[in-house]
């Protein structure tokens, strides 16, 4: 079950980040800039984001390698699609088509491996899971720059289709096997799925993020781009109200009465905002300012992979036996100053003076905050709260990056640039990095005020609705 969940939510991460080394060639070959990339980006991550909670909830109903199989073969199908898109237009949908397979599968593959395993087994799965997902995530521009270079940007799409056919081959036979047990079960609980709750908050993300990366280009104050983000807010508090009042909510609001399921969350923004800044300008910045092909802009986060492999687990372990507050806290202010350093890359910058220091302390740094991270969440809940914990972790995590994606780059003084390279977007890079740092730093201070530091357990602070 391991291999499978590993290797399902690794294509999505994979997917999420092996775009960003192939970003100037698709702006190449389709005549686009800062804007149409940020769409490429965000097409993608919007339906991840929006849904990852519908997942979740089809996952707890219908059972996790159900669902999760599921969500693999549809990742494999609009995968394909993307590698064949004809223009910006069709590969953004298709994109958007790969978010909603994602969010089947991901919360489900992490929920998976919580109900399978008890105590430092449960840890060390999820340090696994975590550290081959990060790897996935960091190794995406390596492999995506080497596939461009050799090929074309089109088999960043084509490669992760054997991961998610394998993965979705592997819980097929768990599934025909008999031994799904508790993270197979159908849920016995009675009711149906919130689905008006997940178009309204699909609705609202898309309009407030689309007027975010569409503004700088039409201004702020075109009708189109009022109407879109006066709609997402109306969306918004429409959801907010549905899931409150609503019977079986896609979002349960009370499950946030746990300070540390609130606080981790709120971390966990934070840190994947700075995270994504990070992954969507550094490739454009080493490909375009300091003249990296696509295979060496992607070979030069390695090390970061490798640190990953290794201190992961470990920290995994750790976690489940001290707790995650000071783990996260000191992982999350490492990974800032990795950030702070790759402010310093700039055109003329060496690697093993600039980039080669600043890789190896946001790889130590994201090594060790990502396990306890995602076993704290956990054992904030219930156990039977686990697939709605997972799919709103995960869930927030993308919407952290679909909102740093379309934001970050105005905050920076980047917002409809036309061109990835050239002093302007060098600095703007840079503002995006301290940025990125600040917001990394803010999120230790969170973890270090909300997480807890003994042995996690389960807690039922927070009462559910009945179903």
């Amino acid at each position: 079950m391991v291999a499978g969940s590993v290797l399902g939510s690794g294509a999505v991460f994979l997917e999420s980040s092996v775009v960003n080394v192939a970003l100037p060639a698709i702006a190449r070959d389709f005549h686009v800039g800062v804007a149409g990339l940020q769409w490429v980006i965000n097409g993608y991550l919007l339906t991840l984001s929006a849904l990852m909670l519908l997942g979740g909830a089809l996952g707890d109903r219908f059972g996790r390698p159900r669902v999760f199989a599921i969500g693999c073969l549809a990742f494999a199908v609009a995968s394909f699609g993307c590698a064949l898109a004809p223009g910006l237009t069709v590969l953004v949908l298709l994109r958007a088509v790969q978010g909603a397979a994602g969010a089947l599968l991901v919360p489900n593959s992490l929920a998976m491996l919580d109900t399978a395993f008890e105590g430092e087994e449960r840890g060390a799965a999820i340090g696994q899971w975590a550290a081959w997902s990060a790897v996935s995530t960091a190794v995406g521009p390596f492999a995506g720059g080497w596939l461009v270079d050799a090929l074309s940007w089109r088999w960043v799409f084509s490669a992760v289709i054997v991961f998610a056919l394998a993965a979705a081959v592997i819980l097929v036979r768990h599934i025909a096997s008999g031994k799904s047990q508790q993270s197979g079960k159908r849920s016995t609980e009675s009711g149906g799925i919130d689905y008006l709750g997940a178009a309204l908050g699909t609705l609202a993300l898309a309009g407030i993020v689309g007027a975010l990366m569409a503004g700088p280009v039409l201004g702020f104050t075109s009708w189109g781009i009022v109407a879109a983000g006066v709609g997402g807010v109306v969306c918004m508090t429409a959801f907010i109200v549905l899931e409150l009042h609503v019977s079986h909510p896609i979002l349960p609001l009370s499950i946030f009465r746990s300070r540390q399921f609130s606080g981790v969350n709120a971390a966990t923004f934070l840190i994947y905002a700075a995270l994504s800044g990070l992954f969507f300008l550094l490739m454009p910045q080493l490909q375009s300012n300091l003249h990296y092909s696509a295979l060496l802009a992607g070979a030069a986060l390695t090390p970061a992979n490798v640190i990953m492999l290794i201190v992961s687990p470990i920290s995994g372990r750790a976690s489940a036996r001290t707790g995650a507050r000071v783990l996260m806290t000191v992982g999350a202010l490492i990974a800032a100053g990795g950030m702070l350093l790759f402010a310093r890359v700039q055109p003329g910058a060496s690697y093993l003076g600039t980039v080669l220091p600043a890789t190896i302390v946001f790889g130590l740094g994201l090594s060790i905050l990502v396990a306890p991270l995602t076993s704290a969440v956990l054992s904030a809940v219930q156990e039977r709260d686990t697939g709605i914990a997972s799919g709103i972790n995960n869930a927030v995590a993308r919407l952290a990056g679909l909102i740093a994606t379309a934001a970050l780059p105005l905050a920076a003084g980047l917002g409809g640039a036309a061109k990835l390279e050239g002093a302007a977007y060098a600095a703007g890079y840079a503002r995006a990095m301290l940025i990125s740092a600040g917001l990394c730093a803010i999120g230790a201070v969170v973890a270090l005020i909300t997480a807890r530091n003994g042995h996690p357990s389960r807690t039922s602070a927070h009462p559910r609705k009945p179903r």
